[in-house]
């Protein structure tokens, strides 16, 4: 997949590309036995989602910071689809309380949970502080999906179990991974605001969305057994030695995305910057059913039962940065964003 196929949108060897649709990429797919949290579904690329996933029967869950607007596009999708199944609950990803009330609210429904979209973020932002003092982007973009996601990994992992359908965690990422700081992910800077940039701080959130992708797989993809063996002296003396794995072999996979460029409301606080960027580079962008469409198919498509910890652009596997692939980073950042939001 490289400039040309995203110009032409010449299908890759999943058969799709840079031009397929989110309809396109789900046709003949029933998803009605599915229930799906989408963070940021109201608006943009996330409600084209959401409108695909209930299009194709799914009962879809809008975790949205307004719910105002919410409602609004679910009325919207009603209008079309008076069959759409999808309920609204209140979740700023920029606190961590507002995280936890949220997963306590869907917890009490009652329901399953076969798909987790991570697809929320802002963008650009000027430099502030959550209301848990963390960088902005990086907090929304970053700390408040990783903490979503490990509240409501049980909930997946039983739904898993009972119901013999794999769970799938999808993280929207971005290209803009490739621009990030120096160290990739700056640990010990992280609300730094004298060498802060915005262009950067967005890169290394979207960087760690696959880091967390990459490390979360990891950690599930392997079957945990202890070994306890008895060894005994002629003597008197008995020795136990005891041998264990830790990760968990759940039946989910995990993986992430770039969405492609989509001129949408992310952009607010550079939006004449990008509006003169794409009068040069108009080739490259899309509209925003094409923007859903990666989003949909990692949800979705059959193809990749099993598949997992892998990045995709334009509904094909794509190699992204030496540092979105380095393990030693995707640990490290797990363990840094575990110690923040237990010290919270």
């Amino acid at each position: 997949m490289g400039i040309l196929s995203l110009i032409t949108g010449w299908p890759g060897p999943s058969g799709f590309g840079s031009a397929s649709t989110a309809e396109q990429v789900s046709d003949s797919i029933d998803a009605s036995d599915l229930t799906v949290i989408i963070t940021g579904g109201a608006g943009g690329i996330g409600l084209e989602t959401t409108r695909v996933l209930a299009l194709r029967g799914a009962h879809v869950i809008i975790a949205a910071r307004n719910t105002k607007a919410a409602n609004k596009a679910k009325q919207l999708i009603l209008e079309n689809n008076v069959n759409a199944k999808i309920d609204i609950l209140e979740l700023d990803l920029s606190s961590l309380k507002s995280v936890k009330a949220f997963a306590d609210s869907f917890k009490a429904l009652n329901l399953p949970l076969n798909i987790l979209i991570n697809n929320a973020g802002v963008m650009f932002c000027p430099y502030q502080l959550s209301q848990d003092g963390i960088e902005m982007q990086f907090a929304t973009n970053h700390l408040g999906h990783f903490y979503l996601t490990n509240l409501l990994l049980d909930k997946m992992k039983e739904t898993a179990a009972t119901t013999g359908i794999q769970g799938r965690i999808v993280n929207l990422s971005s290209v803009a991974h490739l621009y990030t700081y120096e160290q990739g992910i700056r640990f010990d800077k992280i609300n730094d605001k004298d060498s802060y940039s915005d262009k950067k701080a967005y890169g290394q959130s979207k960087l760690a969305n696959i880091l967390h992708a990459n490390e979360l797989s990891r950690r599930l993809k392997v079957l945990s057994f202890c070994f306890y063996m008895c060894l005994s002296s002629f003597n008197l003396n008995f020795y136990f030695v005891k041998i264990e794995m830790q990760e968990e072999g759940a039946n989910i996979t995990v993986n992430s995305v770039h969405p492609g460029l989509i001129m949408t409301d992310l952009m607010r606080h550079s939006f004449l910057l990008m509006r003169i960027f794409k009068v040069f580079t108009y080739l490259l962008w899309k509209n925003v059913p094409q923007g859903a469409s990666t989003s949909c198919y990692v949800a979705l498509h059959p193809s990749l039962k099993s598949v997992s910890g892998k990045y995709f652009l334009d509904c094909n596997e794509y190699t992204p940065s030496n540092f979105a692939t380095d393990p030693e980073l995707a640990k490290k950042l797990w363990d840094y964003s575990y110690n923040l939001v237990n010290s919270l």
